[in-house]
């Protein structure tokens, strides 16, 4: 009797264990999945600005009616570097991981501090456009992976970091426009203010003194401007700008903190919100103007839960699930990427006519801030928690949920 119990028990726990090899092979599946869409995105636009050749290997590809054909190809170049650098910075900012993880790391490390001198200095071949008015908004994506990198910024020499410096100002003489932009705008002077070096504070003002007074819409959105658009803008841009803004400037002094919780709730409103929009195979409504930045539509989520500020009702490992679904998807089709390996203009595929009129293949490079996690170590909750479904997956398998309801806050 006594072998017959040893014998099931042992039993039991071998078949634990076969079920429980699979979880945890998913679990380090998913980085990897992620892994190999940062080495996609980033490998031949780091990999040519590291090496000053840019401009000769990247095809520009243009909406079909472009506003302005000439300029949108000229600074399509620097879309595409400091957008990738966004979404991509927290992982370089990282240590540890496998040995495949590391040894790539070192590897983008390296090109990344190459591309960042070649993208600031006049006498490269990939010196980048800075003269106005698309530049102000990808120099401010390029500071936002500054911000996100400190080990990048420290790693430059001294004269890149002038030169930085001197690109970053000169995107001051650009008027923003009366809606989001303004935040691009306060970004470059946020990344000013974090690294100690002389920053306009009434531009950081403006922004966030519009946002907090004027542009709320509720529900744990805002308008882009004085109108709401239904659009991703919210991640795309507000929301991830705006919490990261805020964040900086704690750091160094109490001047919004009137307004930080306020925006702590209203920025878990819309991860709830987010992380409802991801259907149960990855796709997402086709709703509003940029769709065809991809993943980028959930930069917003991925940002929340690289910050850790994920609200309670939302468990990272779902969040896990709901993003990777959404990376294989927007990715699983052939004519997504060139044969060459550069972005296609498109959401799912090669589909030139949902880019907007200011399209070009570098703005398509925003889709990588969907990658933000990766910052993340892989002991962290968002990749060791055990997988699990999303709301929408929960939903449609006949789960019963607790009803979604609108957050009600004074304007």
């Amino acid at each position: 009797m006594k072998k017959i119990l040893v014998l099931l028990v042992l039993s039991v726990c071998y078949s634990i264990a076969i079920w429980a090899q699979p979880i945890r092979n998913n679990l380090s599946a998913d980085r990897n999945v992620w892994l190999q869409y940062l080495d996609t995105l980033a490998r031949p636009v780091l990999s040519s600005l590291a090496e000053d050749r840019l401009r000769a290997t990247m095809p520009v590809a243009l909406a079909k009616n472009p506003d302005d054909k000439e300029l949108r190809t000229k600074v399509a170049y620097l879309e595409a570097f400091g957008r990738l650098l966004s979404g991509i910075a927290p992982w370089l900012n990282t240590e540890g991981g496998s040995a495949y993880e590391v040894a790539l790391r070192d590897q983008y490390r390296k090109w990344t501090l190459k591309a960042i001198a070649n993208a600031v200095n006049p006498a490269s071949k990939d010196y980048m456009e800075w003269g106005g008015p698309q530049p102000l908004v990808d120099a401010s994506f390029f500071a936002l992976g500054l911000v996100r990198s400190p080990w990048l910024w420290n790693h430059l020499d001294n004269k890149v970091q002038q030169q930085v410096i001197t690109a970053f100002k000169s995107t001051r003489t650009i008027m923003p426009t009366y809606n989001n932009w303004v935040l691009f705008s306060a970004m470059i002077e946020a990344f000013f203010m974090k690294y100690h070096i002389a920053y306009d504070a009434v531009r950081i003002e403006y922004a966030v003194r519009e946002y907090a007074h004027n542009w709320y819409a509720g529900d744990g959105m805002f308008t882009d401007g004085v109108q709401f658009h239904m659009d991703y803008y919210n991640s795309y841009v507000i929301q991830p700008f705006l919490a990261n803004i805020i964040e900086i400037v704690g750091q160094q002094n109490k001047m919004y903190d009137w307004y930080a919780p306020k925006l702590d709730t209203i920025t878990k409103r819309y991860a709830e919100i987010q992380e409802r929009q991801i259907n149960m195979d990855g796709t997402f409504a086709v709703t509003g103007r940029s769709i065809i930045y991809r993943g980028g539509a959930f930069h917003h989520l991925a940002d929340m839960a690289l910050r850790k500020k994920l609200p309670s009702s939302l468990v990272p490992a779902q969040v896990r699930g709901a993003l990777t679904a959404v990376i294989k998807k927007t990715t699983e089709s052939p004519s997504a990427f060139t044969k060459k390996g550069w972005l296609n203009i498109g959401l799912y595929s090669h589909q030139p006519q949902l880019g907007d009129y200011y399209i070009t293949t570098g703005s398509l490079y925003l889709c990588a801030n969907i990658l933000l996690p990766l910052g993340l170590p892989d002991t962290d909750a968002f990749w060791s928690g055990a997988a699990m479904p999303w709301t929408a997956v929960k939903v449609w398998t006949g789960e019963d949920l607790p009803a979604d309801h609108a957050l009600n806050i004074e304007k």
